[in-house]
């Protein structure tokens, strides 16, 4: 004997059906990757870099909140913080992890083994032993090595070319960086060759920068060369307002304190290393290995200047300087 239904309930049943079947076609589909980034800067001194880590991402297919997520964290130039927030990156599964510079990218090293890590250093792989070997890294880190060499001394040079009466060029490192004593060497063989006093200066915190420029004025120098660095570059505001006070000329390794009121930089691009990582880790988000994946050398050096600071220093920059220069801010 058939059983019928009345209308409320075949309703009811149909409104039923309509809440579950959504709630079963959501479980089925797949969950988006996660990409855990992690800096040893700050999040505002990212943004631009960030866009064109993004727009690598997007080349090969990938948009953040679309098809991928991306897990931030900022050591804020704080590298203590740097095993803490890595433990968080993979307690969160992430499927791959982006190092945006070496501190960071050597923390992550230390952290795992197995999720596959980008890199961003400034720098050498090599020399810090992040990869065994450039063309064929052979455990679960690739990416960009943005350091092109030991830049410091053709800054040191560049420097006394547009500030050629100074006699004392200070020279600011941070000793917590792999690259400082070789770039600290480097810097005064070409002072030594130039007849010129390097004085340098040694900064890892906010308070010996401070420090550091209490010391450049009372030795007397008469322009500064700010190595490159990661806890630099999370200060540049503060370094560049600091530089713009005691009316110093200096010469800095990222085109980013330019655009802020530096006067000159020369050194590899950060952008375009931030969107060749974008590249990577969309690359390994499709299933290729890091190791399958050479890692890349800067084919381009870049030398900028602020001709609105040159003037305000009273500074003439030679015109010959003027045309090998990627960019004349004005």
């Amino acid at each position: 004997m058939a059983v019928g239904i009345g209308r409320r309930q075949f309703m009811s049943v149909i409104g039923g059906a309509a809440v579950t079947w959504p709630l079963v076609t959501r479980a089925q589909q797949p969950a988006m990757p996660v990409v855990g980034f992690i800096s040893g800067s700050t999040a505002a001194e990212r943004v631009a870099v960030l866009t064109a880590f993004r727009q690598g991402l997007k080349e090969i297919g990938y948009v953040e909140g679309q098809n991928v997520t991306i897990e931030y964290r900022y050591a804020e130039g704080q590298y203590d913080r740097m095993p803490t927030l890595l433990a968080d990156l993979i307690q969160r599964r992430v499927t791959v992890i982006f190092a945006g510079d070496a501190p960071s990218a050597l923390a992550a090293q230390a952290a795992t083994t197995t999720i596959p890590i980008i890199f961003n250093s400034g720098v050498d792989a090599l020399q810090i032993g992040l990869v065994a070997s450039l063309s064929r890294p052979t455990a679960n880190l690739t990416g960009v090595n943005l350091a092109a060499g030991p830049l410091s001394s053709k800054q040191f040079t560049l420097l006394h070319e547009l500030v050629p009466n100074a006699k004392t060029v200070a020279l600011l490192v941070n000793p917590k960086n792999a690259n400082a004593e070789r770039d600290i060497a480097a810097v005064q063989e070409a002072a030594s060759v130039l007849g010129l006093r390097a004085l340098v200066l040694r900064a890892s915190t906010k308070a010996d920068i401070e420090m550091a420029f209490a010391t450049l004025t009372q030795e007397k120098a008469g322009a500064l060369l700010v190595n490159a660095d990661v806890f630099f570059t999370s200060q540049r505001d503060q370094l560049v307002a600091m530089v713009a006070h005691q009316a110093v000329p200096a010469i800095y390794a990222w085109r980013e304190f330019c655009e802020i009121g530096g006067l000159m930089s020369y050194g590899t691009s950060l952008t375009e290393g931030y969107r060749q990582c974008g590249l990577y880790v969309g690359r390994v988000l499709n299933g290729t290995k890091p190791s399958d994946l050479p890692v890349i050398q800067p084919t381009k050096i870049e030398l900028v200047i602020n001709l609105k600071t040159a003037k305000a220093l009273g500074l003439t920059v030679p015109m010959i300087m003027q045309m090998t220069a990627d960019e004349v801010i004005e």
